[in-house]
């Protein structure tokens, strides 16, 4: 279904005249504009793209489907005049992303906000052909980065250095950026979720986690591969294997109309059984798309279920205090069947010398 044709969904079920989108993804996702300084007004008959001078040549040619306003004031004070001119007051807005003080200087005079909280961000979780697309592009290029990485990562490097080359890989490759910032985690620092690329040099025996994405036209691909140079330790191997075969009974049993809880419990149930379920903190996977970040939450915390064409990742881990870790992700497409695996580099434990 039409993006906009949601939305005007969206504005008769709550009854609005108006509704704001001041996000960039939202703005972006909505109307096609990629300028960084902008609003959207939607009303059930006119779609309003309120941006300044520098970018009216640019939003003219990408929002074919808004008129758009050369504003002469502040952002939110032309949004302000706008809703007013047009006699429009009971007004939608993203309730769970703007500011108080942005919502206190709109909500003055003859406008009532009525935030519509997460309504476009779950419209966004199911992705269209075009979107697919690229997120399988910006997959293929942190496929290849991975596999470059093997074959220049060696003792006495530092994970910055290992962060830099993998950067530089996937701009050569024709990333737009880097899609958050990138993880490498060696040894001991295996343990941290999230460690990022420090000084830290690698030593013989390190099992190295990296976790990066590409930005490819706007859209993300997300990807976390753990291999070793030198022998590592005999437990590390264990837990490997573990987490890669939680990871593939996810993988081979996840499907649509499956709650996110189910989801989570695919990966989570199997470490569980295997004495790790302490070491496995975080959900089994999140939605990608503009956003790294985006619903579905696969999560035994979260409500929802999985629908077709949710773009989504897998990436259970085990993280050992003093020891290390190891995490596996993919990024993967729900299918009317299952799921279709997006990024395809080896996941086998590789071990350099």
């Amino acid at each position: 279904m039409n993006k906009l044709k949601q939305v005007h969904e969206i504005l008769e079920h709550k009854r609005l005249d108006a509704l704001i989108v001041l996000s960039d993804f939202n703005r972006r996702y909505l109307s096609g504009f990629t300028g960084t300084s902008g609003a959207l007004i939607i009303t059930p008959d006119k779609n309003y793209l309120v941006t300044d001078f520098r970018y009216i040549e640019q939003a003219t040619n990408q929002a074919t489907e808004f008129e758009i306003i050369n504003r002469q004031s502040g952002l939110i004070s032309e949004i302000k005049q706008i809703l007013e001119s047009k006699k429009l007051t009971n007004v939608g807005f993203e309730g769970h992303l703007i500011s108080y003080d942005t919502y206190v200087e709109l909500n003055k005079g003859i406008i009532t906000l009525i935030s519509i909280r997460d309504s476009i961000d779950k419209i966004r979780e199911v992705k269209n052909k075009e979107e697919i697309q690229l997120i399988k592009k910006a997959a293929e290029i942190v496929d290849k980065t991975y596999e470059y990485i093997l074959s220049i990562a060696k003792v006495g490097m530092s994970e910055r250095e290992i962060k830099a080359r993998l950067e530089s890989k996937m701009l050569e490759l024709g990333a737009d950026g880097p899609s958050f910032d990138t993880i490498v985690a060696s040894g001991y620092r295996g343990a941290l979720p999230h460690g990022v690329a420090s000084d830290k040099r690698i030593e013989k025996g390190d099992m190295i986690t990296l976790d990066f994405g590409a930005y490819y036209r706007g859209y993300c691909s997300d990807i976390t591969r753990t291999f070793a140079i030198g022998e590592p330790d005999p437990k590390m191997k264990e837990i490997y294997e573990i987490v890669l075969q939680s990871q593939i009974k996810a993988i081979e049993e996840i499907k649509p109309g499956m709650t996110v809880q189910q989801a989570d419990a695919l990966s989570r149930d199997y470490i569980e059984s295997h004495g790790y379920g302490k070491e496995f903190g975080h959900s089994l996977g999140h939605g990608i798309g503009l956003d790294i970040h985006e619903g579905p939450l696969l999560s035994k915390n979260s409500e929802g279920e999985l629908k077709v064409n949710n773009c989504v990742t897998i990436e259970p881990g085990i993280y050992v205090d003093g020891l290390g870790g190891v995490r596996i992700e993919d990024d993967i497409l729900i299918t009317e069947n299952g799921c279709d695996v997006f990024t395809k580099c080896t996941k086998d434990l590789i071990i350099l010398e």
